[in-house]
């Protein structure tokens, strides 16, 4: 049986491939497949098609007690079957049991979407499938059923299959559901025009919701067209996206200190991304922000990034780029945003820190991303093993420098450094001249002096949002290892010619 992609679908090809062959595997024995992802990425539309294109048994929990949950699925349960005599599960144990048996004659999806809100109100509800999962269990073995749990807090959801918990091991599908990447979200979006893509992509993100159900279809109507985008939707209180980078947070289960959450968000949307920088901004000791930073972290909130060239040093980044904008640019003037005709006044206002909060280091992302997933091995001189940022000192000038994009690839055999393939670095707003390619090779020097990696094949990359000067075109020209990428590139278009 092969389960058929809707058209209604956009993309998610790579998941919809794994729902089908874990929903279409016709081995006996019932299976167990865990969905996750952050909110609004489409796991459930993604499930809910799955189950109509394969005749299976959808459920969205919501927040409920043991009992009335426990009533909504033997009523979900009895509309999808229509037996004679509608269900009333005594337990869940009788529940579950009842579940597994709709795979008895072929295999079929059964999904539990929202399984956090069901944990909260029935705890011990993974033991409960963990043992009706037992290996020689009649409810196991006499069915083919393919259950699904699904949900979107990465606390609870990171935690069934870990450690010492009771579906350790039992899962035949782990499944993450990630926004889009930047090209797609472009297509997504319907947006040709690749530095109108990043503005857009630097407030949105990949998350399809934000596009379809939140702004109801309304996308920039080209370049020209931005601004009043943005006064029209993000910052119109009439929008559900008005107040979605508050909801975010409230969401989260684990978040008890609101304040102490936003803070720390704040922190990092501002620049202060180390834990000293956070703890200073905060006004908090180092040790008492570990927690909230964790938390946050476990979320999928925040991201935790190694500095490539100092060791045991990170620095955090938002990882939603829309709580990064609501923290940037409309927390501060919340109280002027709330009251209706203060949009257009707040966003010129905000031009410069939208520019060096939100969109600059959204363009330095987006170029290690399209370093990872898209660029040419070929030009780098091989696969990118990790792509990240880092510091790297020059004590003889007594300064720091910062690296935008540092590329690591996998070392040869026998050898246990990597390669460093190229250092790079990124300028949304500025043309890129010769001084920026000086800078890189002052840097690749400092490396090769310091020993860690071998810097004689390093590629120096040049991004830039705004263009290239004319001598710095003619330098890439006679040099194969200097590469220019301009903002076209990074969404699929020829390179920048030299």
């Amino acid at each position: 049986m092969v389960v058929k992609k809707p058209r209604e679908v956009f993309d998610r090809d790579f998941e919809w491939s794994a729902l089908d062959r874990f929903i279409s595997d016709d081995e006996p024995g019932a299976t167990l497949g865990v969905v996750s992802g952050r909110r609004r990425q489409g796991k459930t539309y993604l499930l809910e098609a799955a189950c109509q294109a394969a005749d299976g048994f959808y459920f969205g929990a919501t927040e409920a007690t043991d009992t009335e949950s426990l009533a909504r699925v033997s009523s979900a349960l009895t509309d999808h079957l229509s037996p004679v005599s509608p269900f009333h599960f005594a337990d869940w144990a009788e529940a579950v049991s009842a579940l597994l048996d709709l795979g008895r004659h072929r295999p079929a999806p059964v999904v539990l979407d929202e399984f956090p809100y069901l944990v909260k109100a029935v705890p011990e509800l993974p033991s409960v499938i963990q043992q009706a999962l037992r290996p020689f269990g009649s409810a196991r073995t006499g069915t083919r059923a393919r259950l699904l749990l699904c949900g979107s807090a990465f606390s609870v959801m990171g935690r069934l299959l870990t450690g010492t918990a009771p579906l350790r091991g039992r899962a035949g599908l782990e499944l993450v559901v990630p926004p889009l990447d930047h090209q797609l979200a472009a297509r997504f979006w319907g947006i040709t025009d690749p530095r109108l893509a990043v503005k857009v992509n630097a407030i949105v993100g990949g998350t399809p919701a934000y596009r379809r159900e939140f702004i109801r279809g309304d996308t920039p109507n080209g370049p020209d067209d931005f601004d009043a985008w943005v006064i029209r939707t993000v910052l119109n209180p009439e929008t559900p996206l008005f107040r979605e980078g508050r909801y975010l947070l409230a969401e989260e289960p684990d978040m008890r200190d609101g304040a102490l959450y936003h803070s720390v968000l704040a922190a990092v949307a501002e620049g202060h991304a180390t834990r000293g920088g956070i703890a200073n901004y905060v006004g908090r000791k180092a040790t008492d922000i570990a927690h909230p930073i964790n938390v946050l972290e476990g979320a999928g909130l925040i991201t935790r990034e190694a500095d490539m060239f100092r060791d045991n040093r990170s620095t955090y980044r938002i990882a939603e780029p829309l709580i990064t904008f609501y923290h940037a640019v409309m927390r501060p003037a919340w109280s002027q945003l709330e009251r209706p005709g203060n949009a257009t006044r707040v966003w010129r206002a905000s031009g410069e820190r939208f520019s060096t909060k939100v969109l600059g280091p959204h363009f330095e992302q987006v170029c290690r991303a399209w370093v990872l997933s898209h660029a040419d091995p070929g030009r780098l001189g091989g696969i990118p093993a990790s792509v990240g940022r880092g510091t790297i000192n020059d004590a003889p000038r007594k300064t720091a420098h910062e690296v935008d994009v540092v590329v690591t690839g996998i070392p040869d055999s026998g050898c246990d450094a990597a390669p460093l393939l190229a250092i790079g670095e990124a300028k949304w707003g500025e043309v890129m001249g010769s001084r920026h390619l000086e800078r890189l090779r002052r840097i690749k020097s400092l490396l090769g002096a310091h020993g860690r990696y071998g810097t004689r094949q390093t590629k120096l990359m040049c991004f830039s949002g705004a263009g290239f000067t004319d001598g710095l075109r003619e330098l890439a020209a006679d040099d194969d290892g200097v590469l220019l990428i301009g903002v076209g590139e990074l969404y699929g278009g020829a390179p920048a010619p030299s």
